[in-house]
């Protein structure tokens, strides 16, 4: 499905469209139309009260509502989305709530797109969004929620779904904020589509190609060094874990650069294509969603990509670390001893704790681009989701004021994120009898917080460092809800894209 957006400053009442989407708020005598909505009530005779209190609408966030237009509207049927209670001082209203509203009203009408829709426009539906968005804020919130809620991923469907044709009606004065929504929804959805795509049809290979399309086409620059380059090179992680697979491994370095920059952050993201566990084999049922293990990999593609377009005056450097974790004839072996970039040796005892491997890579590389931060982005490990959630994603660092800061920059722009801490009576439980250390602790408790301490090892010294463990919120195995497909969500590219903009500003520790 492709959902096209346009913009207009017309009337809600006169908007053409199939659906108008309105927001509906609770007010003290009972939930009525949200600021955005204007002369909709009046159109269709006063009626509006009456009709949310026939339908039990209360107004509660991501609650849904359908009317008739009657034939008083171009638009045949209302669909009202609540809002939740509005902003106390008359302000501007949550951007979170906007989105989670916009995208829960563009999901529902992008399911009910698969039949014929109530006009046939081009074989599109065609949909006017009046919620408010009378701020650039708003209206980026608008924009970017319903380009999320209507996403579809339709690759191996048999039978496409209908198109949506999205107006978000705004002022002339918001047009930058709406390309803003556009750009970043673009992607998040990118990402979507990448973990959504069967393993066979991406390897480390594809993913490297794709890498290369995406950022030729936005005036990236790329490197992509093969299996005999990162051999030759040193990178023991990255070809130890891809050695069991017949498709070897890649690293992509992906670099963007401003004329007016004046600090650097570096992206690190595991992108494991299919995570058998290796020799260390997972259970057939966690396999399953092991698609999703490139996660962070592609949210560096997708966000680097993404600040490219929107020009931020920052540099960014990423790294895209990719391979396949195969039980193969050629498979390292619990006990094999490898041999990280830049010359630490680590005891590899469970070749299920790879995406730690991969990354230490491009972690002790990033050295050599003097970041001012450095972030890994990660579907690392199980902990994380026990701890946390399926929603919250796990922030570490080299101190507790970055990893607080960026946990908060992350949920500013949407993203659950939590702060958590690196115990140092948990490192040693990576001390190896014949290594500079091990890739898992014999202790299992606080597996989230080792798996971090034993990243930090292989941050370049001085440098500020995050690690996002996003296992639980990069892939949703439970139903859609507000803007959050079932499948990939494309967690972490809002926060990355917020990152780097922080960055810029040097709002963040060390930055």
């Amino acid at each position: 499905m492709t959902v096209s957006l346009s913009t207009s400053e017309s009337a809600p009442a006169n908007a053409e469209a199939d659906v108008l989407v309105i927001g509906v708020i609770q007010a003290p005598d009972g939930p009525s139309a949200a600021p955005g909505a204007e002369g909709v009530d009046d159109a269709i005779g006063g009626t509006l009260a009456d009709a949310f209190t026939a339908l039990g609408a209360t107004g509660d966030l991501e609650e849904l509502s359908k009317i008739p237009g009657g034939g008083k509207l171009p638009a045949a049927l209302i669909l009202a989305v609540g809002l939740g209670a509005p902003p106390a001082d008359g302000g501007p209203f949550d951007a979170e709530k906007l989105r989670r509203a916009a995208g829960t009203a563009l999901r529902d009408l992008a399911a009910g797109a698969k039949k014929p829709p109530v006009r046939d426009a081009g074989g599109a539906k065609t949909v006017a969004v009046a919620l408010p968005a009378r701020t650039a804020d708003e209206a980026e919130a608008v924009t970017t929620g319903a380009l999320l809620g209507g996403y579809s991923f339709r690759r191996y469907r048999s039978g496409p779904a209908r198109d949506l044709e999205v107006t978000v009606l705004t002022g002339d004065g918001n047009a930058a904020a709406v390309k803003r929504g556009e750009v970043i929804a673009g992607a998040v959805n990118l990402v979507r589509d990448l973990v959504n795509t069967a393993p066979r049809d991406l390897s480390p290979e594809t993913l490297a190609e794709e890498a290369v399309h995406v950022a030729s086409d936005r005036g990236i620059a790329v490197e992509v060094l093969d299996e005999n380059e990162l051999r030759a090179d040193g990178y023991g992680g990255l070809t130890g874990v891809g050695q069991g697979s017949t498709r070897p491994p890649r690293l992509v370095r992906l670099s963007y650069t401003h004329p007016e920059a004046a600090k650097t952050v570096a992206f690190v993201g595991k992108g494991i294509t299919f995570d058998s566990g290796g020799l260390s084999l997972k259970p057939p049922k966690s396999m399953e969603t092991m698609k999703s293990d490139m996660g962070g990999a592609a949210a560096t593609l997708a966000a680097t990509a993404a600040i490219a377009e929107l020009g931020l005056p920052v540099n960014v450097v990423g790294y895209m670390c990719l391979a396949e974790n195969m039980p193969g004839g050629a498979a390292q072996r619990p006990s094999d001893i490898i041999t990280i970039y830049g010359g630490k040796t680590v005891e590899v005892l469970n070749t299920d704790a790879e995406g730690r491997l991969v990354m230490a890579d491009a972690l002790a590389r990033s050295g050599a681009d003097n970041p001012d931060l450095v972030v890994d982005i990660a579907t690392l490990t199980g902990a994380a989701s026990v701890a946390l959630g399926r929603r919250t994603a796990g922030v570490m660092g080299s101190s507790e004021a970055v990893a607080s800061e960026v946990a908060a920059v992350m949920r500013e722009a949407g993203e659950p994120a939590w702060a958590m801490p690196l115990p140092e009576e948990l490192r040693k439980g990576l001390d190896s009898p014949v290594a500079d250390l091990a890739n898992v602790s014999g202790d299992r408790n606080g597996g989230m917080l080792v798996a971090g301490l034993f990243l930090r090892e292989f941050v370049p010294d001085g440098v500020a460092w995050a690690h996002l463990d996003i296992a639980g919120p990069a892939f949703n195995e439970t139903s859609p809800y507000g803007y959050t497909p079932k499948g990939g969500t494309g967690a972490a590219v809002r926060a990355l894209v917020a990152i780097a903009a922080e960055t810029a500003a040097g709002r963040l520790p060390g930055a």
